[in-house]
């Protein structure tokens, strides 16, 4: 792991996060309240598409907070935060969350990875199932449970809650999962150093478009105190496999 310089980035940590989350509440109160399916279905597979990656882009905010890059400045904001964004996610406790990141920052890529699948490293379906399995437990499905029964109690209609809210946010963790972790981690071809991990070469715009900027990963590695929106910058710095 490299030392970077800790940059003033307050402003833009939260200017970001805030738009997301202002973002993403319009558009997914407008999904699961007001949306017709049966009007347009383009318009849904639009709206659903939307979320998921506003989904991701929160998520990823969220990693932001477990290093304590999300808002610097202010420890208890940031972990404010993440709490929440990670709670509302998928019921996830930030601590919890963050033990877990740090250990795969630790050992990445090995048997003492939570991330990491060491019995299948090339395949895609047995290593997303461990690391559902690893995050998804009782206390995650009562928490969408008693979410999804405020929805519907509040009017909420519950085919719009499963596929306008349900849905998206099962998308976005195959999104982070397949950009995030298997691509950059997965064994074939060399790694770079012992960080175990590989970025991808898309452009800026397809890099945040698939999940900003997490798939620049080799970056992270070398340098987790940058938050997410500053890893193009170490990519274009110092490139890598």
């Amino acid at each position: 792991m490299k030392h970077v310089t800790t940059y003033p980035q307050r402003p833009t940590g939260l200017v970001l996060v805030t738009l997301l989350l202002s973002v993403w509440m319009f558009v997914h109160i407008y999904s699961v309240f007001f949306h017709d399916m049966a009007g347009n279905v383009f318009v849904t597979a639009g709206l659903i598409l939307c979320q998921c990656w506003l989904y991701t882009g929160l998520f990823i905010c969220a990693h932001d907070a477990m290093h304590g890059t999300l808002t610097p400045e202010n420890s208890r904001l940031n972990d404010a935060l993440g709490t929440a964004i990670l709670f509302y996610y998928a019921g996830f406790n930030f601590q919890t969350m963050k033990a877990a990141h740090m250990d795969h920052h630790a050992f990445p890529g090995t048997d003492k990875d939570p991330d990491f699948n060491a019995n299948n490293p090339h395949k895609f379906w047995p290593w997303y199932f461990k690391f559902f399995t690893t995050y998804f437990g009782i206390k995650q499905f009562l928490t969408l449970f008693v979410i999804t029964t405020a929805y519907l109690l509040l009017g909420a209609s519950y085919a719009n809650t499963i596929i306008m809210w349900a849905v998206p946010a099962v998308l976005s963790s195959f999104q982070l999962f397949y950009f995030g972790t298997y691509l950059t981690h997965k064994h074939g071809g060399n790694f770079a150093d012992a960080h175990n991990a590989r970025s991808n070469n898309y452009p800026g715009w397809l890099s945040l478009l698939t999940c900003f900027h997490f798939g620049y990963h080799h970056e992270h590695h070398l340098y987790p105190q940058e938050p997410w929106w500053r890893l193009p910058s170490r990519k274009h710095q110092e490139p890598t496999p």
